[in-house]
């Protein structure tokens, strides 16, 4: 095989419908958008739009709440932890943290770390260092011989401040003397 001989898979990559191009094409003239008016034209914005009658979108009541300080943690069961185990992608007696439990396929996410939970069965001898546990979890894993250490997790907040230069704290005891 040569350099010049290399190219995609057949299918590979599509090349989009170039409109406005004669009638031959199939899509000549209005390019199949219709005729006439703000909808053949390019950014329209009266999707949603019902003719002054109050928009569904509108009349729908509101609900429920999304907390933007939420913790994000990536959960773990102590049965998924004892199928990796069996599968042989975590070793019996090893310490377990975030960074280990995303190599090993089973912490997703969780930019807060990782928070366990007791669902399942455990029964080798593990010790872990997480920012959460539930008191099952816990008490699972010390009946079968490990730990559990908590961590305290710095907040999103703080690591951005930090990386500015500025403390999250001097800056929160700054304001409220100002307050006092």
């Amino acid at each position: 095989m040569k350099l010049n001989e290399l190219r995609d898979n057949d299918g590979a990559r599509k090349s989009k419908i170039r409109v406005g191009r004669g009638i031959g094409s199939g899509k000549g003239k209005t390019g199949g958008r219709g005729q006439k008016g703000q909808k053949s034209r390019e950014g329209v914005s009266i999707a949603g739009f019902e003719g002054g009658q109050m928009p569904l979108h509108m009349r729908l009541p509101k609900r429920g709440f999304n907390n933007i300080f939420a913790k994000d943690y990536a959960e773990v069961n102590l049965g998924a932890i004892q199928k990796a185990v069996d599968a042989g992608k975590i070793e019996v007696g090893a310490a377990l943290d975030h960074a280990a439990l995303k190599l090993a396929g089973l912490a997703r996410g969780g930019k807060d770390g990782v928070r366990l939970l007791g669902k399942g069965e455990l029964t080798a001898k593990l010790t872990f260092t997480v920012a959460g546990a539930s008191k099952g979890a816990i008490e699972a894993v010390e009946k079968s011989g490990g730990s559990v250490s908590v961590i305290e997790v710095v907040p999103a907040a703080e690591k951005a401040a930090a990386k500015k230069g500025v403390k999250y704290k001097e800056r929160q005891a700054h304001k409220a003397s100002f307050k006092a």
